[in-house]
């Protein structure tokens, strides 16, 4: 990786956002302290995971992106047993599970195995896990992949719980929605490179349009981006669709209409993080 350089502040949340490859994980297990920097200065908490990885490793909570749970433990033990590696009193820590799994809306399913658990029970019990030492720094590795929109949804909700008390908090991600609904600010990551840093709002007023027009055609009547370039302010061609950029996305609709084109589809929506990744980079994040 190169040219990583971000400050997070204390109660801020976080993000790396783009592709798989782009370095997110790797600089996540740097501040973990699992991995040695590759090189420059890092500090974690004010301390140097070079040197100080188990003070450091005390005063944080790790989210992997593949949940790590225990199968053979039950759910509370899942947590207790974990709280026991920090140096915590039993009593300690059988207070702090119930208070957990109750954050974690698993208190009926405390004593249940891990292994039956759904998707989004798993990753909501492994957050927890990463809770029982009350970090002051949680890192989140992908927290949602492979999550259904509802589970997302009540993760989502979790999270901003921990932002109101106070954690500071970095998540990776590739999903947009994602890092536009939890991230005070974030850098927008390619190549192990950053190529944009700022709040979501932010970004997309500096990189898109307030709007983006979306049209599908046929094959044999679609035209060109060179064709429309000149009803919008840009025009951007992926495989399955044109993209117009536009102050007013409707009022471009009808100079398409009226230029005689006819699309399939046409949808007007707000820009978003994916349109800025892809005037950053030249491609869409799913590519």
């Amino acid at each position: 990786m190169r040219g990583i350089d971000v400050e997070v502040a204390p109660g801020e949340v976080f993000g790396f956002l783009g592709p798989n490859g782009a370095g997110k994980s790797s600089t996540m297990r740097m501040i973990a302290c699992v991995s040695p920097r590759s090189e420059g200065t890092l500090q974690v908490l004010g301390m140097d995971p070079g040197v100080d990885g188990p003070r450091i490793r005390a005063r944080i909570g790790v989210v992997p992106q593949q949940d790590n749970l225990d199968a053979e433990l039950t759910v509370r033990q899942n947590l207790e047993i974990y709280g026991r590696y920090f140096g915590l009193s039993r009593a300690h820590v059988r207070a702090k599970a119930v208070e957990l799994l109750e954050f974690a809306q698993l208190t009926e399913r405390a004593d249940d195995a891990v292994e039956p658990l759904s998707g989004g029970m798993k990753r909501r019990l492994t957050i927890a896990r990463a809770l029982v030492n009350d970090p002051e720094l949680l890192l989140l590795d992908e927290p949602t992949t492979g999550l259904d929109p509802q589970a997302r949804h009540l993760l989502w909700e979790r999270l901003y719980r921990l932002k109101r008390e106070g954690v500071t908090q970095i998540i990776t991600t590739h999903y947009m929605d994602e890092a536009e609904q939890l991230c005070d600010r974030l850098v927008v990551m390619d190549g192990g490179v950053i190529v944009a840093e700022g709040s979501p709002a932010g970004l997309i007023e500096r990189y898109s349009t307030r709007e983006v027009l979306e049209l599908r055609f046929t094959p044999e009547s679609a035209p060109t981006a060179a064709d429309l370039a000149h009803l919008a302010e840009r025009v951007e061609q992926l495989p399955d669709r044109l993209l117009l950029y536009a102050a007013d996305g409707e009022h471009v609709h009808r100079e398409v209409a009226r230029a005689g084109h006819r699309p399939l589809t046409a949808l007007v929506r707000r820009s978003s993080l994916e349109d800025v990744f892809l005037r950053l980079t030249g491609r869409s994040l799913a590519e």
